[in-house]
């Protein structure tokens, strides 16, 4: 089956604007527009089990918490619960001295009148009223003309002017959105906003909010942009008025229309925290905003602990926020891929504190979020040396040499291969320690060593066990792994050593890498320990690089027995 012929079944619902001298492509945002969150509203409408007013309250006090100063709290001529909510909000004190409460109302005279009953003794309040002019409402929905829409929102408009000087104690602020607004002749959307902001005497003083939103989103973002900076340009009062940008996603464009109605000539974005709303939802609020933030541009909202958001939006809408969701999803800062995570590793050795933000594949850091960098880098069977290296140091402060990392990830990458899962960093140490510290057969062994000086020398005595059979070994070096060399003669070089601490305080861990190489053959092993005294780590590395030189073959049970006799 194949799609039908779109030219026979769809047709261009908006009109093409004519802008030859567009300013908003050489435009570019430098400061955060106004925002107003619509999720106790418009989001609230669009799930499958709409908030009681204990979650709208919660809901409402996150908001706050983030930033916003206009609220949009609901629809109170059409909902019981949201007419209690705004008495609740109001009676109760909720509302700080600097936000603005929001409330939805179709332009008919009964519902205008319900709405102000629910505002009463408010401080401050925005109403907002709506009606659709576009052709296909005016023709199948509403059946009227173009005057027949203008009228209704002159009437509505009216209404609201009149029951408003009924409230003095109130400050209000009005708004008006043509519904449908990009898919309606912007001539027409024009002489309808024109009407309403004459009769709401708007100015400088007295500013009137005009919604243009996307309510089904039918062009590109740049058509969009046109159509707000033609607007923009065209609407008279225009010092009077904050122009209000309310995209949906139906085509998946809500945040690029939305950043370019901001450079076109849009004052306000309205939108729900993480995007729900209506079909696929209304603009990512928090998307925007951490847009700009990583641009160096301050968004005025504060995510800053992003995840006490996610779970109180969670909580409250029972939608999840999905795993790779911009900024907020849990995997959005992980890197699977090995190249991806080769990338990360290295930036963040260059990347220093106080410094500008410059890292591959992180356009923002997470810790400003409020998350740490323990998910940054995950390994699965897409993953490389570089992912399982950075586990290794930002968990456990190791650091592998590079030929280490390399022979280190075809291990891991063999479990992961085999089990099909994500391994974690407690898995890799893990592995880590069975390989190359806990190694599969100790052939050789050592304990009850004691070391001292002895004339500028350092001396070491040990019992070594080779197959089962105990020797008493000594040794002498200018240190303890010559020392220990020496008390062991094998046949071999140290071509690499390294020690640090894996841990700190009081119970700090030694760890000791080495690499030992059988002389004449090329060939070489690497080992390690773990023990509060570095010697005895030391140790133990070299007897786990000879048992895996054992393993591989290129050092002899004859050979180490001989050594110990």
């Amino acid at each position: 089956m194949m799609l039908a012929d779109p030219s026979k079944k769809y047709r261009r619902m908006y009109q093409r604007v004519d802008l030859p001298n567009r300013e908003w492509p050489n435009k570019e945002i430098n400061k955060a527009p106004i925002w107003m969150s619509t999720d106790l509203r418009d989001g609230n409408q669009a799930i499958f089990e709409p908030m009681n007013i204990e979650q709208k309250f919660k809901m409402f006090q996150m908001l706050v918490k983030i930033g916003f100063k206009h609220i949009e709290i609901g629809f109170p001529s059409a909902s019981q619960v949201d007419f209690d909510f705004t008495r609740k909000l109001i009676e109760e004190g909720h509302i700080p001295e600097d936000v603005y409460i929001e409330v939805l109302v179709q332009a008919r005279d009964h519902l205008i009148q319900r709405t102000f009953e629910s505002l009463q003794g408010a401080k401050r309040a925005i109403v907002h009223i709506y009606n659709s002019n576009s052709p296909t409402f005016r023709e199948k929905v509403l059946n009227v003309d173009i005057a027949g829409a203008k009228q209704l929102a002159i009437n509505a408009a009216t209404k609201v002017k009149e029951y408003a000087a009924k409230q003095p104690e109130t400050e209000f602020i009005f708004q008006y959105s043509p519904e449908c607004f990009t898919a309606t002749e912007l001539e027409v959307a024009k002489d309808v906003c024109d009407a309403v902001t004459e009769i709401w005497e708007a100015s400088p003083t007295n500013k009137v909010i005009l919604n243009l939103p996307a309510t089904v989103e039918v062009s590109t973002p740049n058509v969009y942009a046109d159509q707000i900076e033609w607007m923009h340009k065209n609407i008279a009062r225009r010092d009077g008025v904050l122009i209000s940008v309310h995209c949906h996603n139906d085509r998946g464009c809500g945040i690029a229309a939305s950043e370019l109605a901001i450079m076109a000539g849009a004052d306000r974005v309205e939108g729900c925290v993480f995007g729900n709303g209506e079909r696929t939802g209304n603009v990512d609020v928090a998307a925007i905003a951490l847009n700009m933030y990583s641009q160096g541009v301050a968004p005025e909202l504060d995510f800053s602990n992003i995840n006490e958001i996610i779970a109180t939006v969670e909580e409250c809408t029972g939608l999840p926020v999905h795993p790779r969701h911009p900024y907020a999803g849990d995997l959005v800062f992980t890197a699977f891929s090995g190249s991806h995570q080769d990338a990360i590793k290295k930036g963040f050795e260059f990347q220093k504190d106080q410094e500008m933000w410059d890292m591959p594949y992180l356009p923002i850091d997470p810790k400003d979020l409020g998350r740490d960098y323990d998910a940054v880098i995950r390994v699965n069977s897409q993953s490389g040396k570089g992912g399982i290296a950075y586990l290794l140091e930002s968990n456990y402060n190791v650091v592998l040499p590079r030929r280490l990392q390399i022979e280190f990830s075809q291990v891991v990458q063999q479990v992961a291969d085999e089990e099909g899962v994500e391994v974690s960093a407690q898995q890799i140490w893990t592995l880590f320690k069975d390989t190359y510290v806990e190694t599969k057969n100790a052939h050789y062994s050592a304990k009850n060593y004691r070391l001292h000086d002895e004339n500028g020398n350092q001396v070491i005595e040990l019992d070594v066990t080779v197959n089962g059979e105990t020797q008493h070994l000594r040794g002498e070096g200018n240190g303890p792994i010559s020392a220990i060399l020496d008390a062991l003669q094998l046949p071999i070089d140290v071509v690499n050593y390294e020690e640090r601490s894996i841990s700190s305080g009081a119970h700090a861990k030694a760890l000791a890498l080495i690499e030992l190489q059988v002389k004449g053959t090329g060939k070489s092993a690497f080992g390690a320990g773990v023990h509060d005294n570095i010697v005895t780590s030391s140790i133990e590395a070299i007897i786990a690089s000879t048992n895996r030189l054992i393993e591989q073959g290129v050092l002899s049970t004859d050979q180490v027995i001989a050594a110990a006799v």
